[in-house]
């Protein structure tokens, strides 16, 4: 397995640095960039394979702890590529069948990877820019990014969820300003509302993010696993249902070696040594 070599230098390229999508390694985080800064990293279908084949290794590879995905130069994704035309987002179109709408919509997202995504906006995010990022579970973003889900502007509609994610995170009267109104707005309006929770100098914001996603490493990989599948599923759950539900997953970790390993490492004052895997470990049946 070649993961834990790459994982165990500082900083290793992991994937074609000529690619629309890369992955580097710091230790135990992953760094998965958008890759094409003359275009902004203006969204295609080779950006859409390319993160779907990068979050899957990430996934799979128990050497990484938490994922950090930014963007190349000075855009974090300037949305659709729409170079094609008119009818760039029309999915019967012939023209160019392998970058059409189908395509371009990613299939393994964020929220399927089983470690804690954090988006690292780190210049304009518009459109897909700004829709994906709400599927990562943590969003910061450098002083100079900017955020707009401008689809309405341009006669289209948001997508990937963002109807019902984005007020869940900003409130419904800000996501009906932002939604419907297509507004761009600067990284300090977005954590006023909640969109992004840190905004860091553009110098700076990489090197946060690291250190946000080592703190984050440092649990547990099968609970924070659990942890996120169930603050993913609760969006939808009451609190009775999300409380029956825990019940069970809780009873299960509670009798896995990294539940004892846990305990015994803070009576004895030391650092833990996780064993478990939560692609290999963590049962799906569980949250069925």
């Amino acid at each position: 397995d070649w993961s834990s070599d790459v994982c165990s230098s500082d900083l290793t390229d992991a994937m074609n640095q000529d690619a629309e999508v890369t992955v580097e390694y710091q230790n135990q985080v992953a760094i998965v960039r958008l890759n094409r800064p003359d275009r902004l990293n203006a969204w295609n279908n080779k950006i859409s394979a390319g993160l779907d084949a990068a979050l899957q290794q990430v996934t799979e590879d128990q050497a990484v702890r938490s994922v950090i995905i930014t963007g190349n130069g000075r855009a974090f994704c300037a949305g659709a590529d729409l170079s094609g035309g008119g009818d760039t987002f029309d999915p019967d179109r012939t023209r160019d069948p392998d970058d059409r709408s189908e395509e371009r919509t990613p299939q393994f997202l964020p929220i399927d990877v089983t470690k804690p995504v954090i988006a690292a906006i780190n210049g304009p995010a518009v459109g897909v820019g700004a829709t994906y990022p709400l599927l990562c579970d943590i969003r910061i973003a450098s002083q100079s990014a900017r955020i707009g889900f401008v689809f309405n502007r341009i006669g289209m509609l948001p997508e990937l969820g963002s109807h019902s994610l984005l007020p869940r995170i900003v409130g419904f009267s800000n996501a009906a300003q932002l939604l419907m109104g297509g507004e761009i707005i600067d990284a300090n309006t977005a954590l006023s509302m909640g969109l992004v929770s840190q905004v860091y100098p553009d110098e700076d914001l990489l090197e946060q993010a690291i250190a946000l996603a080592e703190r984050l490493s440092v649990a547990a990989p099968v609970s924070v696993a659990a942890s996120k599948r169930l603050l993913w599923e609760g969006l939808s759950l009451s609190w009775e249902e999300m409380h029956n539900k825990e019940t069970p997953i809780f009873n299960w970790v509670a009798q896995q070696p990294d539940s004892v390993e846990g305990v015994t490492a803070f009576l004895e004052k030391r650092t833990a040594n996780w064993s478990m895997d939560p692609s290999r470990d963590l049962p799906k049946e569980l949250f069925d």
